[in-house]
């Protein structure tokens, strides 16, 4: 596989030390510039400047085209279309970009399309190459597996290399920024305007494009009225119960805190965001009394009262007087700085109410993180779960293995990887850019001790055993320097792979090298290594680290022709007899290593099912990622059912890097579900899993059922079952991936407000939601247990947050400075008046006819010509993505 990565023509390779395009040097002494048809530096530096290029899907519709040995049949046809500025005759040169799903078959035989490594592809010149005229647009045609069904699939940062140059960046192919909008604009991908040829998976898809007409229907339900939100407390509270005098009590002079025994750093955060509105601490201020709860409570439980005269909060922990406070944040209406005498019962329905963020496959700052964890506290959200190392990146400094960073955490164009990965998912070639970087040791001490005063747990995670090609290829560097001092030990001491494995394996990120080897005893002191530097970490900043994530998720068949694996196999005392059990081995003894530290392990649902539970520690917990629409349900109550702690994490309702809304112009990934606002995750019955099949469809708009009977296999023994009537799930997480996630204005976007429903089902158990059946049930469209009933309290509460959010919410968010998305508008014209609304009420909307002036929206304003309309943003500056109406 090696030989394939050597750029064509010369034996040279750029390995520069930072690979930046500052000081990039080119290194290939016997580059052929004397030739007449070489391309020059001149000559590339103009075609980075100028080249022209187009990407557009052509259709997804699957044809007899399609290579039946892959992607199960399936393909997608796409074209890109290349202009030079420039004459060019040489076949000395490859354009490099990132090719989200890998190459079927290209038309023609001017040029080749080849995969590089993971979704870096190649273009180069082929046999048929004629050459290319100054101003001539050359089309490539190819077919790719699977679907493309959104713009960004699309990646920038093309980039080409000839005769071993310095890479160039090719400028019509960089992302830019809407200053309206705040999202990222692609020039170079063509819109998708079919939507039958374009945006439908197969013939059977359902999934409607979310037009201005189509949202202006699904919006009908949602009606307006602003005094919804008055009362509103996001996430909702046990019980609210209003003075009968109807007396109010102002806030505008400040509040007066009395601490009693209460330390003021536990609540100053809270404090903080109070005082963002205007309300902050003042001797003139209304009397705020800090008290002992009278009863025993779970944690975070608080009751909140309120007169005219005097603000009361109960608790016995420190998140339940920071979240008294936040409930009163919540009931403020920044106009008026009022709120109504009543009293607050609450306490939160799981104790695990997570979000996780991966800071990985593309890095995000410090400050985002900081900023996620202020916004997670104001809703009463407790876990962090920080992916931190995958395949495209490795993002935390540990102490005495430097190459972690110095090379894992950057991307650039060095095929030998000596100094840094291979460019992935649009990075270029370049590493000083902003998707590249790491956490140093002071800024993790500070994120904790932020996310501490918070009462925020942080969960480090460094997936292993696969998703590790950062530390895989970190280590392999770090052996080679050693190895060339001649310092053999020390270069083994930590290396996580086998150079004789001949294993052939893709995985679904489609690398071939990115499994730690699980036989090697290097492999795990260098995981003891990184956990306790790691509790090291934990440790100074005041906060004992008590649980890490090892992921144990997608092993993709390695180790099968590993010399070391036969041995092992063929050798130990640990009860492996087959590489099949190989997995489990992993995870159950990275699980005890764990436990002996007194940390407890956490893994992805898949991974932690090859286990043999009586191998595992008593305590560990299990993220279920299964999607509901594919039986979901299964593994979750098998999990639960083992007395795990089960988290659900479905990607089809939780995974907030899927788009909001079904439109190809949507950021987002969208494996699981093509269209997931906010109202969906407010729909989630989170302790009957399968009930949800009454009332969502699959990824193709379609219903499906979901069996939660006893089933058994040909002997009869039970395969999975209902849930036993001891076993419950532990909360429910939140997840945002970061493959498309290139900035941290995108990250905000695609999170919130997404991530106050997931604090809303995290917190509040719903009066709607259908009740388990312990005896087991069949559930879908027709079976009838999310009754009429039970539909109509779901819409009401829906309509107040909705509500809430445009009226009283997101002007929070505004001013705490959140990018969130500002949603797109339903619109239609029915007898030359145009009618608009949105999911969240109270937002303005305006529109504008024929290209003029932007105008409000008054509903049924007389309009004549090609009309589009756009939201404002809360606090009036930022726009949503304008739509026309049609």
């Amino acid at each position: 596989m090696k030989k394939r990565l050597i750029v064509a023509a010369v034996g040279l390779i750029l390995a520069t030390s930072a690979c930046s395009q500052k000081d990039v040097e080119i290194t290939a002494k016997g580059a052929k510039n004397g030739s007449p048809i070489a391309l020059s530096q001149d000559k590339l530096s103009l075609i980075g400047q100028q080249l022209a290029v187009n990407y557009r899907v052509v259709t997804n519709v699957t044809d007899n085209k399609c290579d039946k040995d892959s992607a199960g049949g399936k393909c997608f046809v796409a074209e890109i279309d290349l202009t030079f500025p420039v004459d060019v005759a040489a076949k000395d040169w490859a354009i490099y970009y990132s090719q989200m799903r890998p190459v079927q078959s290209i038309e023609g035989d001017e040029f080749t399309i080849s995969r590089v490594k993971g979704d870096l592809h190649k273009i180069e010149p082929s046999t048929g190459f004629k050459g290319l005229v100054k101003g001539q647009t050359k089309t490539i045609r190819f077919r790719g597996d699977n679907w493309q069904l959104a713009e960004t699939d699309a990646m920038p940062n093309y980039y080409i290399v000839a005769n071993g140059s310095a890479p160039i960046l090719i400028d019509s192919t960089k992302v830019a920024i809407d200053t309206e909008t705040g999202l990222e604009l692609r020039p170079y991908a063509a819109d998708f305007t079919d939507a039958e040829k374009q945006y439908k998976r197969t013939e059977n898809d359902k999934v409607e494009w979310a037009t201005s007409g189509v949202l202006y229907a699904n919006n009908l339900a949602t009606k307006t009225d602003a005094k919804l939100a008055e009362n509103r407390i996001i996430p909702m509270p046990t019980s609210v119960e209003l003075t009968a005098d109807a007396a109010q009590a102002s806030l505008k002079e400040g509040l007066k805190i009395n601490y009693n025994k209460v330390k003021p750093q536990s609540v100053e955060a809270a404090l903080k965001r109070l005082a963002r509105l205007g309300v902050a601490e003042s001797d003139k201020g209304l009397s705020v009394a800090l008290l002992p709860l009278p009863v025993k409570a779970v944690s975070g439980s608080y009751h909140l009262d309120i007169s005219a005269q005097q603000i009361t909060i109960s608790a016995n922990d420190d998140a339940g007087f920071s979240y008294g406070l936040a409930s009163l944040t919540s009931l403020i209406d920044v106009n008026t700085l009022v709120v109504n005498a009543m009293s607050v019962e609450d306490s939160p329905r799981y104790d695990f109410r997570g979000m996780h963020i991966d800071v990985s496959r593309n890095f995000h700052s410090k400050q985002l993180i900081l900023d996620l964890l202020d916004q997670m506290a104001a809703y009463k959200l407790n876990k962090l779960h920080l992916h931190m190392a995958d395949d495209e990146g490795w993002r935390l400094e540990i102490e005495g293995l430097p190459e972690l960073t110095d090379i894992g955490s950057k991307r650039c164009h060095d095929l030998t990887e000596d100094n840094c990965l291979l460019p992935q998912l649009g990075s270029g070639p370049f590493s000083d850019v902003k998707v590249n970087g790491y956490y140093s040791k002071a800024d993790y001490i500070e994120i904790l001790q932020f996310a501490d005063a918070r009462q925020i747990q942080v969960i480090p995670s460094m997936d292993m055993p696969g998703h590790s090609r950062a530390a895989i290829k970190s280590m392999e560097a770090r052996y080679r320097k050693l190895l060339a001092q001649g310092l053999t030990a020390e270069a083994e001491q930590y290396l996580l792979s086998d150079s004789n494995d001949k294993t052939v394996y893709s995985s679904v990120q489609y690398y071939d090298d990115n499994t730690l080897n699980v036989c090697m005893e290097s492999t795990f002191t260098f995981i003891d290594k990184v956990i306790d530097e790691i509790a090291q970490l934990h440790k100074t900043a005041g906060v004992p680290l008590s649980l890490y994530h090892i992921g144990a998720d997608e092993t993709a068949g390695a180790w099968l022709e590993s010399p070391v694996c036969k041995t092992f196999i063929a050798n130990n005392d640990k009860g492996v007899k087959d590489s099949s059990e190989l997995g489990a081995y992993f995870i159950e003894r990275t699980a005890s290593l764990l436990a002996a530290k007194g940390i407890e392990a956490a893994g992805w649902s898949d991974g932690m099912s090859h286990t043999r539970p009586e191998n595992m520690p008593k305590r560990v917990q299990s993220n279920i990622w299964d999607i509901v629409a594919h039986a979901g349900h299964k593994r979750a109550h098998q999990q639960a059912n083992l007395g795990w702690q089960t988290v659900l994490s479905q990607p089809e309702v939780l995974y907030f890097d899927f788009p909001y809304e079904a439109d190809p112009k949507e950021h987002g990934y969208y494996w699981g579900i093509r269209q997931s606002n906010s109202k969906h995750v407010h729909s989630f019955m989170t302790d009957n899993l399968p009930a949800n099949a009454e009332q969502w469809t699959d990824i193709e708009g379609l219903p499906f059922e979901a069996d939660d009977t006893v089933q058994r296999d040909e002997n009869g023994n039970v395969v999975s079952g209902p849930l036993a009537k001891s076993a419950k799930f532990s909360g429910i997480q939140g997840q945002l991936w970061s493959e498309t996630v290139r900035s941290d204005e995108i990250a905000e976007y695609l999170m919130f407000p997404r991530v106050l429903m997931l604090a809303e089902r995290a917190w509040h158990k719903p009066s709607w939601e259908v009740p388990y059946q312990y005896q087991g049930a069949i559930y879908n469209q027709q079976s009838g247990m999310f009754t009429q009933d039970m539909r109509a309290q779901q819409a009401l509460e829906w309509q107040a947050i909705a509500n809430t959010l445009g009226y009283k919410e997101l002007i929070k968010l505004d001013k705490a400075g959140i990018s969130y998305r500002v949603p797109t508008v339903g619109a239609v014209i029915k007898d030359n008046k145009l009618f608009a609304n949105l999911i969240y009420p109270g937002l303005a909307i305006e529109y504008r006819v024929n290209g003029g002036d932007w105008q409000l929206y008054n509903a049924g304003a007389l309009v004549k010509g090609n009309v589009e309309v756009r939201a404002i943003a809360a606090d009036g500056v930022r726009k949503g993505r304008t739509l026309r109406v049609k």
